[in-house]
């Protein structure tokens, strides 16, 4: 009684159940509980399901044989009954509807019946009921017609793949999502479907869901077309009530208005992050170049490919700039930053180079209209605007630069020079938001480029004026040879006031001095300045070192800045004698010809300034080539190491064979003097000897 099925033709279940083969327990006719009774002519039962004993109560011993009517219908609806019967059995057609039935406890229950005449070999008649509860079947049609509505309705994007992962279903709102009608999803898998997304990771995703059984919810698809829209799609495993996996569903919202919020928190966070991030980075010294590069390590690789700092040279040599509109700029290039090797940084001044820049080029109108200058899109004529010449144009084409933005270092009200940043590799163009960024950290990095600045011309003129007061070389000196160095300290720390004498006096002798004003700078120069004037002239006067000291210390204390240390020595070759005092000054070093180094055994005394304190002078006895090496603190002193090892240090670099003296200063600078070059050094090596014969007679 199988429906026939036309030559060729091809059954196909959308579940992947092999065509005739037994369909597993748990379909929708075991819900719907669908019982198969079968009643001859005469209207006895001479057929009963299972599922007819379920729904009606009798068991097949109690229904075979039994009149349909009086087993099933009450008496006052049995003649209703019989005239359907009859018209079924007469005319052929079925009939279908509701009738009340009474089932083995008495009660009454509403049966949906199919009833269908069929007649075998024989001619002879039957009449087929095939009956399911009304209550349960209108339930199930409920579900369906609800479930059918809701997806239909649905504004969230529904699909049901069977196990090969052949779209099976689709609602109207994935429709609208993939942009394809339900015939072109329908049979076709997902990587015919999805050209848009990561296909690949979506189908591994689903054959996850399928062998584990476990949801993937919220998972996150960007449109590779557009990639300011997103969706949160989660893949379900189908399941029949009998546990047989029959495919997945998904489903799939649009969350492009969340994707985009969520892109500019990151975006606002990002922002944050680079200005904490400036912050700690740019201006950790007070030199220039290492500032500017800091501001472009900063923004690159995040906000650019390729950055460079320049500050109008203007502002450098004369320490004011009026760029002003329809006129080129001089700027000296501080800084350029590339995140990988490319031929843009041909396009780039090199550094601590001055350029001219002509006035329309955007870099000229960057730092002339104090605003920055933003190009989106970079084409050929923009290029010349950028480069300073046709040549840095052509490396600019050749690196692939796409986007350009300029933004101008202001610091306390002043145009100091200007950022300019690129993109090539990055494929995303600047805009409004990166121009907002740019601005503030250039605004923050501006004064720490201004401070750098004006630090470096400070100590460059307190450096100009600490050399012109420094002596210069000796006259010769009976008995006496002299090596000295004066190191400033390192571009990222002031210049102090270290300096040195060498004072011919009367009778053949000659002072030495060593001294280190407290502070640094200009004031400390010109500290020093006074005092080695007024040595110098304490000096003409033969006193005793101390008496010397003595006298300083008075000068001293009416000084801006009072606390100085300082060596004084007075070698007499005549006498063959170094008288030495000093005051707060470490000890100098003594080396006799036959000898082993030591340092002088002196009161330190205590820095000139400080008032009330006596000054001892001890007197060494020289013989020929003695040594006395004289040095201020710098040498010496570190952070991390005690002072007594850094001496001990000294000395034994004095012990042995004897070298020149200028090779000596070497070698003392290159073993001892900090690599960071913190604080500026004095050393001062003298060559004593004694000189009988050259002593003036004695007077009276």
């Amino acid at each position: 009684m199988e429906e026939p099925v036309a030559e060729g033709a091809r059954v196909v279940d959308p579940f992947g159940h092999q065509p005739g083969g037994p369909s597993p327990p748990g379909g929708l006719l075991d819900v719907l509980n669908v019982a198969a009774v079968v009643v001859d002519a005469g209207g006895r039962i001479v057929l009963w399901s299972p599922h007819a004993e379920q729904l009606f109560g009798y068991s097949a011993r109690e229904a075979l044989g039994q009149y349909a009517g009086r087993l099933l219908v009450d008496p006052e609806h049995l003649n209703l009954v019989m005239e359907l019967f009859d018209e079924v059995m007469r005319s052929g057609r079925p009939w279908v509807g509701v009738f009340p039935v009474r089932v083995k406890d008495g009660s009454i229950r509403r049966i949906e019946f199919r009833n269908m005449r069929l007649q075998d070999d024989r001619h002879n008649l039957y009449a087929l009921a095939l009956a399911t509860d009304q209550a349960t079947l209108r339930q199930v049609e409920t579900d369906l017609a609800l479930s059918d509505k809701l997806i239909d309705q649905s504004p969230i994007g529904l699909a049901v793949l069977d196990t090969d992962l052949r779209y099976v279903m689709v609602n109207s709102a994935l429709e609208r999502i993939n942009g394809r009608s339900a015939a072109e999803h329908l049979g076709r898998h997902v990587h015919e479907v999805l050209v848009f997304v990561d296909a690949t990771a979506v189908e591994a995703a689903m054959r996850q869901v399928l062998a584990s059984g476990v949801p993937l919810i919220d998972m996150y698809e960007i449109d590779l077309r557009n990639r300011g829209i997103a969706w949160s799609t989660s893949y379900y495993r189908l399941e029949d009530t009998a546990g047989h996996v029959l495919g997945v569903a998904v489903s799939v919202v649009d969350v492009t208005e969340r994707h985009r919020a969520a892109v500019e928190a990151a975006g606002a966070r990002r922002r944050l992050a680079m200005v904490a991030e400036a912050t700690v980075r740019i201006g950790t010294t007070l030199d220039l170049q290492r500032t500017a590069r800091e501001l472009a390590e900063v923004v690159v690789p995040d906000l650019a490919d390729l950055a460079t700092v320049d500050v109008l040279e203007e502002i450098l040599t004369n320490g004011r700039a009026e760029p002003q509109a329809g006129h080129p700029a001089r700027f000296r290039a501080l800084a350029v930053v590339s995140a990988y090797p490319t031929e843009a940084i041909g396009a780039a001044d090199p550094v601590d180079e001055v350029v001219t820049y002509e006035a329309d080029r955007l870099a000229t109108r960057c730092v002339t209209s104090a605003a920055p200058i933003l190009v989106e899109h970079v084409e050929g004529a923009a290029l010349h605007d950028i480069a300073r010449d046709a040549g840095a144009a052509s490396h600019l084409a050749g690196a692939g630069v796409h986007s350009y933005l300029a933004v101008p270092l202001i610091a306390r009200g002043e145009v100091l020079g200007v950022l300019c940043m690129v993109r090539a590799r990055n494929p995303t163009p600047f805009d409004g938001e990166d121009l907002v960024l740019a601005t503030e950290l250039a605004a923050r990095a501006a004064v720490c480029v201004d401070n750098a600045r004006l630090y470096r011309n400070e100590r460059n003129t307190a450096l100009t004026l600490q050399r012109s007061l420094l002596p210069q070389p000796p006259p010769y000196r009976p008995g006496l040879k002299i090596a000295y160095r004066y190191l400033p300290a390192g571009a990222g720390n002031e210049v102090g006031g270290d300096w040195f004498d060498v004072i011919p006096l009367a009778d053949g002798k000659t002072a030495l001095v060593v001294g280190d004003v407290m502070g640094s700078g200009i004031a400390a120069a010109a500290t020093m300045g006074q005092l080695r004037t007024a040595t110098s002239t304490l000096a003409t006067l033969d006193l005793d070192p101390d008496e010397v000291l003595r006298h300083l210390d008075d000068i001293a204390a009416g000084l801006s800045r009072p606390f100085v240390t300082c060596v004084y020595a007075v070698c007499d070759p005549a006498r063959g004698q170094c008288r030495i005092s000093t005051a707060g000054h470490l000890p100098p070093v003594f080396v006799p010809a036959d000898g082993v180094a030591e340092l002088v055994d002196i009161p330190p005394g205590a820095p000139l300034g400080v008032g009330g304190v006596d000054f001892t002078t001890v007197t060494l006895p020289l013989t020929r080539d003695s040594l006395l090496v004289l040095y201020t603190d710098g040498l010496v002193e570190t952070r991390n190491d005690p002072i007594h090892q850094r001496l001990d240090t000294l000395r034994r670099l004095l012990d042995g064979p004897r070298r020149p003296l200028e090779e000596t200063c070497d070698v003392l600078l290159h073993a001892l003097r900090p690599p960071d070059g913190s604080d500026d050094v004095v050393l001062l090596v003298a060559d004593l000897r004694p000189c009988p014969s050259e002593r003036p007679p004695a007077s009276g």
